[in-house]
């Protein structure tokens, strides 16, 4: 049976600029990765793409961004594998290896011509606007804007690649643990930020904001996909309870004229791999797969009436 396979992140990505030979230089030392952090960084930096061209940024500024978003994990090449691929929880002392990516990244960079321009991306993706993040604890637009949208892409797909989303259902839920990382918290560094008078959260409220856009949007073209695979399985109930109407008639022919008639009005009905005697299994698998994506399609319409009623 045909089936269509949604890909999350196929919307955009760097194929909307012309790639320089220094851009594929850049690019290719996400080679060096490994295929998890690979992925990860894929999938962050065509999120930051369409993130900048949400934020009306230049088409420059979004080339250079959406580098840097392939980059920023690049530091990670130092960390020990028992360490960045551990399923679990990190203990303290693993969690402070592990965030000296940003700084093997920055050297990484700095020491590359080709990368230099990249570095800060790289350096600065884990900082906070509350002054919560590492490597330096800045604050606010102590923070490159380039590091905070890539900041918000990187929460964005490690949430989604833990919860092994397979379609947008329920993304919202996602959204609302992203909208909660704007909000101030409790936290020491944040109350100092108070009493300074800036009541600001670890994530930038715009970027945030502008990604629901780009999810609405995923959504969207995810219901379209769904649309056309709908057209494909009515197309083919309908084509098997033709068979079906043939087959009856069929049997209830009088003559051996009819009864040959509707049989081979039958065989060229029969697709590969169908027969008399399993078409009516293929009927019942394409009846309940309209069903499902149906089913899926009311449940993705529900979720942009849910993400476009979410505040910042």
């Amino acid at each position: 049976m045909s089936s269509q396979e949604f890909d999350f992140y196929d919307k955009t990505s760097l194929k909307s600029y012309n790639l320089t030979s220094s851009m594929r230089y850049q690019l290719s030392m996400l080679d060096r990765l490994d295929a998890f952090t690979r992925k990860h960084s894929e999938n962050v930096a065509s999120i930051v793409c369409r993130l900048c061209e949400y934020l009306h940024l230049n088409k420059n500024f979004t080339s250079y961004c959406t580098i840097c978003a392939y980059l920023h994990d690049i530091g990670k090449l130092s960390i020990p594998p028992a360490i960045l691929q551990k399923p679990s929880k990190l203990t303290d002392e693993e969690y402070e290896i592990m965030k000296t990516h940003t700084l093997v990244g920055y050297k990484m960079c700095m020491d590359d011509l080709q990368l230099r321009p990249y570095a800060l991306g790289a350096k600065y993706h884990h900082e906070c606007l509350d002054g919560s993040g590492y490597p330096e604890g800045l604050k606010g637009n102590q923070i490159p804007l380039e590091a905070q949208i890539i900041k918000v892409a990187d929460e964005y797909d490690a949430i989604v690649s833990k919860r092994q989303y397979k379609t947008h259902i329920n993304i919202s839920e996602t959204l609302k643990i992203l909208i909660k990382e704007t909000q101030p918290s409790n936290r020491e560094v944040a109350l100092d930020n108070a009493a300074s008078g800036a009541k600001v959260g670890r994530l930038n409220k715009k970027v945030v904001k502008t990604l629901f856009k780009v999810v609405i949007e995923d959504t969207e073209y995810e219901i379209s996909c769904l649309i056309g695979y709908l057209d494909f399985l009515k197309n083919e109930i309908k084509r098997l309870k033709t068979i079906q109407e043939y087959e009856q008639k069929m049997n209830a022919a009088t003559t051996d004229k009819k009864h040959n008639y509707y049989k081979e009005g039958i065989e060229l009905l029969l697709q590969e791999g169908e027969t008399f005697d399993n078409y009516h299994n293929v009927l019942c698998e394409y009846e309940d797969a309209l069903s499902n994506r149906q089913d899926i399609i009311d449940k993705l319409y529900n979720e942009i009436k849910i993400i476009k009623k979410l505040r910042v």
